[in-house]
């Protein structure tokens, strides 16, 4: 199984030319060192803990089997000699077959160290600080070096596309190159996560150790089922250990080791007692985080909306959380800090559970904030980019509604909020909705009806443009490209593991409707539609059966390929 859950665009001539290959030096030796035995540690009391279950429950079995033994007829003495005779075999066999030390690690005569499963740490190679390592860096002159250097080069024509994926229940982070001029898509490298990722936010500054040394950076957020969110550095390739980790949860062996203990010391407990539910804090996520959204004007500030209902502001410069709050009474799904750099401070929060939207004054938390209420859970959350004083909402029920901001409903309201337009877009929720940044107007929705479609809500009035069936399954995300040259393309990824990156103005309905809206050159004439992607793992067969069905009853408004076009004759 594979699928993509979420996606994000890194822009143009940001990545480095030749991402660098990961180097292990003296400090992180040390970093790595205190790691594993935190890990070895943690692994050391688990097998403390079950070899003291097994031992109790060996001791009960020896209990029950000595009362049957008491019970039953007394020993001769030609069974003593019977037992003593096996066990004298059993030692001939042992000793005739070495079966004692055949799991001993053999030693190496010219070092006089053991061979180890996964070697010795003394016996690796090192070199010195600043020379190359030669295990990565090929000698002059060498056929490879040249082929390297050409798949690691990344050119100022490339945008990345970053991918939120699970495959074959392994949680990792792919970054691909988009070459446009090419049509072409590749992986360029992947990082492996420690959990199932839920949300991505590209970062432009440098956190962690580099944070303060240079103006801007190439990073990336991530945002897991666990309740860290792990900073990745995209210019560095087969990177071990993240860049910086925002709410790494404290240690507590010393409580654990205790309740282990206590536990193991009560013959008569089999099970230890479930761990409570932590409550949230202003330190630390104690839940899943769903969402991210980094400070346009603010470069240093993250906010994170998590299944505990908190939303949590973290300062990049010192990878810690600056503030913590509670508005929402369910899981913050979705956040969006205002676009103005006058309201940069507003945050824009959406919630499952309790159907509300806050617009927050991060500088003003205590004040009373202005809050919407719509008929289902909360999908998505965006602010009119080209008209701040807007935002978008979509639900679970397949709805976008279009907000005045400038007009909140009466503090003390209870019934749902009147939007100046409502949509509905699909029959299953909005999983995924963007927000064109180049082009006014220009909507992108997806659901779990496997549909994407394209909007046009000028002069707010919607009306579909398109519809189109790209085959990525249950649609998770679409975005569009964040640069002019490629304004018109829009990634989207699913519940197949697919990434597609379709040229919406190759499409006839599409020009027409916004070819004079945008300074790009748009095709003319008969043109092929262009679709570009790359594979994900095997299709689900519950995703295959429902496409099956779906062209069966096509045929109603919907064109070849899965097409339903709203353009007259």
């Amino acid at each position: 199984m594979s699928m993509t859950l979420a996606t994000a665009w890194v822009r143009r001539g940001v990545a480095a030319n030749l991402p660098q290959k990961y180097e292990v030096d003296e400090a992180e030796l040390g970093r790595i060192e205190k790691l594993a035995r935190l890990q070895l540690e943690d692994a050391r009391q688990d097998l403390d803990a079950a070899q003291r279950d097994t031992k109790d429950n060996d001791d009960a079995d020896e209990d029950s089997d000595d009362d049957e033994d008491d019970a039953g007829a007394p020993v001769t003495d030609v069974g003593k000699t019977g037992a003593t005779h096996g066990i004298s075999t059993e030692d001939d066999d042992m000793k005739e077959y070495n079966l004692s030390d055949y799991d001993e690690d053999e030693v190496d005569e010219s070092t006089g160290e053991k061979f180890a499963m996964f070697g010795n740490v003394r016996s690796l190679a090192y070199h010195q600080p600043g020379e190359e390592d030669p295990y990565l860096v090929l000698p002059e002159g060498a056929d490879d070096s040249d082929n390297e250097r050409e798949e690691l080069q990344i050119l100022p024509t490339d945008n990345l596309i970053l991918a939120a994926k699970v495959e074959d229940e392994v949680p990792h982070l792919e970054v691909f190159v988009y070459e446009d001029d090419e049509d072409n898509i590749y992986v360029h490298h992947d990082i492996m996560l420690p959990s199932i990722p839920l949300c991505l936010e590209w970062i432009d500054v440098p956190v962690g150790k580099d944070a303060g040394t240079k103006p801007t950076g190439n990073y990336v957020a991530v945002g897991m089922m666990s309740p860290e969110i792990e900073v990745w550095n995209l210019d560095i390739v087969d990177g071990m250990y993240p860049a910086a980790i925002l709410g790494q949860q404290p240690e507590e062996k010393e409580d654990t080791l205790e309740t282990t203990e206590a536990s193991s010391s009560k013959k008569s407990k089999k099970k230890s007692k479930k761990k409570k539910k932590p409550k949230p804090n202003d330190t630390h996520h104690v839940d899943a985080v769903l969402t991210l959204s980094l400070n346009k004007h603010h470069r240093n500030l993250l906010a994170s909306g998590s299944a505990d209902t908190t939303i949590k502001l973290w300062d990049l410069n010192t990878s810690t959380c600056a503030k913590s709050y509670t508005m929402h009474a369910g899981k913050v799904t979705s956040l969006d800090w205002h676009p103005s750099p006058t309201h940069s401070t507003i945050l824009l929060s959406g919630s499952t559970d309790d159907h509300t939207i806050f617009a927050i004054d991060m500088r003003a938390p205590t004040a009373s904030a202005p809050k919407w209420l719509v008929e289902a859970d909360v999908e998505r959350v965006r602010w009119n980019p080209h008209d701040p004083n807007y935002f978008y909402v979509t639900t679970e029920a397949g709805t976008v509604h279009y907000f005045d901001s400038r007009s909140p409903p009466p503090a003390n309201a209870t019934g749902l909020s009147k939007p100046l337009w409502t949509l509905q877009a699909h029959d299953g929720g909005v999983s995924a909705f963007d927000v064109n940044p180049l082009i006014p107007g220009f909507l992108a929705t997806g659901s779990d009806d496997k549909k994407v479609k394209l909007w046009n809500t000028e002069d707010n009035k919607p009306t579909m443009v398109v519809s189109r069936n790209l085959e990525v399954g249950r649609v998770f995300s679409a975005q569009f490209a964040p640069d002019q040259e490629v304004a018109f393309r829009l990634s989207v990824a699913g519940s197949k593991g697919q990434v597609q990156v379709w040229d919406t103005s190759t499409n006839a309905s599409v020009r027409k409707v916004f070819g004079g809206r945008v300074g790009v050159k748009m095709p003319e004439g008969e043109v092929k539609e262009r679709l570009v992607g790359i594979g994900g793992g095997d299709d689900e067969e519950e995703d295959d059966e429902s496409d099956e069905a779906e062209q069966q009853e096509a045929g109603t408004g919907e064109g070849q390929d899965g097409w339903e076009s709203m353009e007259e004759d």
